[in-house]
């Protein structure tokens, strides 16, 4: 038997792709059409980004509690969360979750650790690259980190929640995130955190100047290897 994956949800396109990894990459591991069971629940974006956009970090976490619970009630036996941002309150949740979690950007450090990366560049929304979420866990583990400039931070948070989130994918936003990760290069980053669910759905391996290490599948891979030991 494998464990039950319970996925709560923020923004529908980093759901979506952590959810399809899961299930495609499942038949990898289980056979021919086989994955995890898998629940997903997501109140709508517009309560997260209110509560965002007014500071309200404890309603952030209500969501995410209700949500988490919601999953616990049909069976699901641990939770992740393909959303960055929100994991600056994920401390607070697990306090209340009746299910373990996976935190994403563990999951992210732990793939840089393998890869021997010491030097960082994070791109995410703007509460990601300039919050908590990955500055203190990449100190902890003694990895240098840099968030592009301000100017820089305000477009990328633009592209995300006007054009990322809602399916729009440009060449123009491309081309700019490739400009942003150049001079992250240039400032002797090893790799680059694709800190938002949705920048894998822009920027990939092979157009990126630098290594990725993309959060979304990640976790999701994560999450998949959780849910077969019990069948190894």
């Amino acid at each position: 038997m494998t464990k039950h994956i319970g996925i709560v949800a923020c923004s529908a396109e980093g759901a979506a792709l952590c959810y399809r990894t899961i299930c495609v990459e499942g038949a990898n591991i289980l056979g021919r059409y086989a994955h995890p069971e898998v629940t997903m629940h997501t109140f709508p974006l517009s309560e997260y980004t209110r509560c965002l956009e007014s500071g309200d970090w404890g309603g952030v976490a209500d969501l995410m509690i209700s949500s988490v619970d919601k999953l616990a009630s049909v069976g699901a036996d641990f939770a992740i969360c393909p959303d960055n941002t929100i994991h600056q309150v994920f401390d607070l949740v697990v306090k209340k979750s009746p299910i373990p979690w996976l935190h994403i950007a563990d999951e992210v450090i732990a793939e840089a650790k393998r890869k021997n990366y010491r030097r960082l560049g994070i791109l995410g929304t703007r509460f990601l690259m300039e919050g908590p979420v990955y500055a203190a866990k990449l100190s902890v583990e003694n990895i240098e980190y840099i968030i592009p400039g301000i100017d820089a931070r305000e477009r990328i948070n633009s592209i995300i929640f006007n054009e990322l989130v809602n399916s729009r994918f440009s060449s123009e936003a491309r081309a700019y995130f490739k400009k942003v990760i150049s001079r992250l290069k240039k400032q002797d980053c090893d790799a680059v955190i694709l800190g938002c669910t949705e920048i894998p759905l822009l920027i990939n391996p092979e157009s990126s100047p630098l290594p990725t290490l993309d959060s979304t599948r990640l976790l999701a891979r994560s999450a998949l290897n959780k849910a077969v030991e019990t069948t190894s």
